[in-house]
């Protein structure tokens, strides 16, 4: 169901399409209107012309060198009136002296030293409060006269704006039928192409809740691709997710078989008619080991769980490496007494600079406790030649560096199992030591949450036993000048 703040693709696209067509309608009107008077103006103009030279005719110098004009006849109905406009004329000689025609009809305003004489000239003016359109020539009759005389004919502008309006109206009423049917053209293809959209929304939908497969990136428009690219890559990791899960559901149940096995064998046992004190209390001892066994593994199990499930958004804080690292170890001390082992702390000491990062205090102990007690488990000790265990975090505050190491002088990894060891469950043989194999993923997944990397490597390189040095390299935060 649509949220009313969810914008439409349909709708938005749409509008971008039909805004730009709607604003340039009234701009075409406006454009069309220009070149409607402009084309209106051409035949009257070509008319007034004709009647200016037609009168500039019969404008001559008489016997007594008088600038004579006579109007005939003919010429009069050149100029007569029709039910639209109105024509005017006016005639001055040289001197500007009134000859024939109107007596007020406004002069031009043009620098006699520019004009050509005998170039009929077009000007927009006003005469009696209408608009008119006047042509007018300037005329030397001979070289007697210093002044060229003038003759100017005004029509008013009636029918060239009913010719205007006509053509406005032509192009107008089609636009009226146009416009609608380009809307409907335009949605109708909007339409057509978001329908392979909603083609591949139904086959999303009617897939089985257990389809993972990759979508048909054929079947789908080239600018949608991407998406369902991402989206093939979304369900590729989701997919992957889920056969880890199920694959660490089938190693955990298998893991909590054998103790839980021991469990209710031992208990049988434990029932059993006849037992003496001694096989009971052996019994009993029997079903804590496996009581401790299960625990262990159910704990690193729910911190495998909750290391994995706190990947994508894990609260962080500045953290003080060496504090938590050094409580850790303060904490396992009793444990390595009671194993035999050697356990120490070196590097540097907490609030030195360049200990603190950023991440989560929770998870960072939690990871130096899966990499002490691993050490514990794999280090052999006697009294003859103890155990060594030893924690140091090291820093380098101008390459803003941290480190943490757990090394110890065990039997170290062998090289083809240095990945290995990293897997969920997985334990090398021979070690004949109890755990769920989950220390080292717990170690690798939280080291990853925080942008950290991982390394294995000798302690002793050429000697036997050549011990194992566990390093993990974090980012620390900057140092802050006082």
């Amino acid at each position: 169901m649509f949220h009313r703040d969810q914008r439409s693709l349909f709708g938005e696209i749409l509008d971008w399409m039909l805004t730009p067509l709607l604003l340039l309608w009234p701009v075409s009107l406006a454009l069309t209107w220009l070149v409607a008077q402009e084309i209106a103006n051409k035949p009257f103009d070509r008319a007034l012309v004709y009647n200016a030279q037609a009168l500039a005719q019969l404008l001559h110098v008489g016997p007594s060198a008088r600038i004579q004009f006579n109007l005939p006849q003919p010429a009069s109905e050149l100029l007569r009136a029709d039910d639209s406009d109105q024509v005017h004329y006016q005639v001055l000689g040289p001197r500007g002296d009134y000859l024939s025609g109107e007596r007020n009809l406004p002069a031009p305003t043009d620098n006699l030293d520019l004009v050509k004489p005998g170039e009929v000239l077009l000007r927009d003016d006003e005469y009696r409060g209408t608009d008119v359109r006047i042509a007018y020539v300037w005329i030397r009759l001979g070289p007697g006269t210093a002044r060229p005389a003038l003759v100017q004919v005004a029509e008013t502008r009636e029918k060239r704006k009913v010719l205007a309006t006509e053509i406005i109206k032509g192009v107008m009423l089609p636009q009226f039928v146009i416009l609608p049917l380009a809307v409907f053209l335009v949605w109708l293809a909007l339409v057509r192409g978001i329908k392979p959209l909603s083609q591949l929304e139904a086959r999303i939908r009617a897939r089985r809740s257990d389809d993972l497969s990759p979508l048909d990136t054929r079947s789908v428009p080239l600018e949608v691709a991407p998406l369902v690219n991402s989206v093939n890559g979304l369900l590729q990791r989701l997919k992957d997710s889920i056969q880890t899960q199920k694959r660490f559901l089938a190693d955990a149940a298998h893991q909590l078989k054998t103790p839980l096995a021991g469990l209710r064998m031992q208990a049988d046992l434990a029932l059993r008619e006849g037992a003496s004190k001694e096989e009971l209390a052996h019994t009993l001892r029997q079903i804590e080991h496996s009581s401790v066994r299960a625990t262990h593994t159910v704990n690193q199990l729910l911190a495998l769980a909750r290391a994995e499930s706190g990947g994508t958004s894990i609260q962080t804080q500045p953290c003080d490496l060496a504090a938590l690292t050094m409580d850790v170890v303060r904490d396992t001390v009793p444990r390595a007494l009671e194993k035999g082992h050697d356990l120490g702390y070196e590097g540097v000491e907490p609030g030195a600079p360049g200990v603190m990062m950023r991440g989560n205090p929770v998870l960072l102990q939690e990871m130096v406790r899966n990499l002490v007690n691993n050490a514990l488990n794999y280090t052999p000790t006697s009294p003859q030649a103890p155990g060594v265990v030893t924690v140091r975090v090291l820093a380098d505050p101008y390459g803003q560096i941290l480190l943490l190491q757990v090394e110890d002088n065990g039997p170290g990894i062998p090289a083809a199992e240095v990945e290995l060891v990293f897997r969920p469950f997985y334990r090398s043989l021979g070690t004949n030591v109890d755990g769920s194999g989950l220390g080292l993923p717990i170690v690798s997944e939280i080291a990853r949450q925080h942008q950290g990397a991982v390394e294995v490597e000798e302690t002793y390189p050429g000697k036997t036993p050549p011990g194992a040095r566990f390093q993990v390299r974090f980012q620390s935060l900057p140092i802050v000048d006082a």
